[in-house]
């Protein structure tokens, strides 16, 4: 029995001496190979690769076809095959060994990948970017290619791209009289969903930290209109601001590093920002609980969210509070706690170069204008700019949630809390 390093070094001493153009040494090596393991369809398929590389692609057949005929049931041994048909010009049996690749392995990355570059040449374009997506969709994610199908993959995005934008000009034409009878009614669902499929926008579900709540519609930013006490809060824009540039003045030292884990606990995403105060906060309720040296400061800001059905569970909501970020930092995507609340942002403090992505919608910042949104999706923001940004924030119940469902939600909060805080 053939020693399985023996040949792993001989197939690497072989691809290395082709790189470096010695094809007759190269083709010594894979015959060394096959003489210490005839019937091994490894060394048989591999050796049929190297040997297509070093231009003999009959040989090559012939190699590839024995391995094969040995395991008819590894796609990668016809995809190896359908190499070599590409380059003795044989459409038609590349196309049905491609084919009989993906009948065994439909998620076949490189199987797709060739069938797309295949009907391409052949120009069939609607094909061609079927064949090419599929590819994509299938291609691991995290999993690095090798330098040699990158181009190619580049080539297969760029197809599926064009394709997609073909296919939104013709849907934008032949759906433009139905959208003209509509002017006045919300289409952003119809719109989203076309996005998706076109390739434009991911979906995003709720992905809570800690409690789901099931059946609630994902939503990332909640439309204004549908909240009427916002107005009363938007108009005490400038009031807030003025008592939060008061604090900034007399009790900076009081704001916080928002991130700040002990030692030990995982940090993931949020390594960087980990008891810094590049993203502080100032609370002027904190897990339900009133921080009144703040409050104090803050009379006609609290008179503001009086207005607010703000999110109250005993020892665990509100929290209100002014959110920093000092210039050029992001806050990586994360996702918040529970879906039974929304988040509401109102901005005071914004430079250009501010912006905010929950899900795949992204929006910036205009002072006074608030955003209400879903913080179990994932969301990020960043501060570009060389100064400051700063933003009010609390939470609120989500309105999908009934009178009892919101009470029956509130005990069993204050449950969870109470038995994991008993010692």
């Amino acid at each position: 029995m053939a020693d399985e390093n023996q040949l792993r070094t001989l197939m690497a001493s072989a691809e290395q001496a082709l790189d470096q153009g010695r094809r007759s040494e190269a083709l010594g090596f894979v015959a060394r190979a096959r003489a210490l393991a005839p019937t091994n369809p490894d060394v048989l398929a591999a050796a049929g690769v190297l040997t297509l590389r070093a231009g003999d692609a009959p040989q090559a057949k012939t190699l590839i076809d024995a391995a094969v005929e040995l395991d008819a049931g590894n796609p990668r041994y016809l995809v190896n095959r359908a190499m070599v048909l590409r380059e003795l010009k044989d459409e038609d049996g590349e196309l049905k060994t491609l084919e009989a690749a993906l009948a065994l392995d439909p998620y076949f990355f490189t199987a797709n990948l060739q069938k797309g570059s295949l009907l391409e040449l052949q120009g069939k374009r609607k094909q061609a970017a079927n064949a090419y997506h599929a590819a994509l969709s299938s291609l691991p994610r995290g999993v690095p290619l090798p330098p040699a199908l990158r181009p190619v993959l580049e080539r297969a995005q760029q197809y599926v791209q064009a394709h997609f934008r073909d296919l939104e000009e013709f849907l934008n034409t032949r759906m433009a009289a139905v959208r003209s009878q509509y002017t006045d009614v919300a289409l952003d669902r119809v719109d989203d969903c076309l996005a998706v499929f076109l390739g434009r926008k991911r979906i995003y579900n709720s992905q809570p930290t800690m409690t789901h709540f099931p059946r609630v519609p994902a939503v990332p930013f909640f439309e204004r209109r549908d909240f009427p006490w916002l107005a009363a809060v938007e108009a005490a824009t400038d009031d807030i601001r003025q008592e939060l540039l008061q604090l900034l003045e007399a009790q900076r030292q009081d704001f916080v590093p928002y991130v700040s884990h002990a030692p030990g606990v995982p940090l993931n995403q949020f390594r960087d920002l980990n008891n810094s105060l590049r993203w502080s906060a100032l609370f002027l309720y904190q897990d339900g609980k009133p921080q009144q040296q703040h409050i104090e400061r803050c009379p006609r800001t609290m008179a503001a969210l009086a207005h607010a059905p703000l999110h109250e569970i005993p020892g665990r909501a509100p929290t209100v509070w002014f959110s920093r970020l000092e210039p050029k930092t992001r806050i990586p995507p994360h996702t918040g706690a529970t879906n039974t609340r929304l988040i509401v942002h109102i901005p005071l403090i914004v430079p250009p170069g501010c912006g905010f992505r929950v899900g795949s919608e992204v929006r910036e910042w205009q002072p006074g204008t608030a955003l209400i949104f879903d913080d179990t999706i994932e969301h990020e923001a960043w501060n570009d700019s060389g100064e400051q940004r700063v933003v009010m924030i609390f939470d609120i119940w989500n309105p999908f949630l009934t009178p009892a469902e919101r009470d029956l939600m509130t005990a069993a909060a204050s449950g969870i809390a109470e038995f994991f805080d008993a010692p």
